[in-house]
């Protein structure tokens, strides 16, 4: 078995932001052929004002995985970090954050953090897709 870490255990066993979102605004799901995981991320994406121009930003995320405790554990990290991001903010978290947020990960799992990663860049993609930016 796997050595994790506190943290790891922590967001295993008491994951953050699980769950669907029945009328979100984007869902990302990706599957690892390899291992088998598979996870599901949905947001759900608001606006604000700034000076310049509207921010669009992840008001909420949730996510369901079928995998591992190190896919649970990064599938909750990532959307911690993704929540209340703009949507440009959100597509710049890597991996590394998310390992970092957890302390480690052992090298064989270090795919699980680009599966959650994977998945919220895929529903952001598909929420920009179902509402393309209007240029004047």
């Amino acid at each position: 078995m796997a050595q994790y870490t506190k943290k790891v255990m922590e967001h295993f066993l008491n994951p953050k932001n699980m769950g669907k979102i029945k009328d979100a605004d984007g869902v990302g799901e990706i599957k690892n052929p390899v291992c088998g995981d598979i996870t599901t991320i949905f947001i759900k994406v608001a606006k604000k004002k700034s000076k310049e121009r509207e921010i669009e930003y992840i008001k909420d995320v949730k996510f369901k995985t079928l995998g591992c405790a190190a896919a649970i554990a990064t599938s909750s990290v990532a959307t911690e970090i993704a929540k209340g991001k703009s949507l440009d903010d959100a597509k710049r978290i890597s991996s590394k954050d998310i390992i970092s947020s957890l302390g480690t990960l052992p090298a064989q799992k270090v795919h699980c953090s680009l599966l959650a990663l994977d998945a919220l860049k895929k529903a952001i993609e598909n929420y920009e897709n179902k509402n393309p930016k209007k240029y004047l």
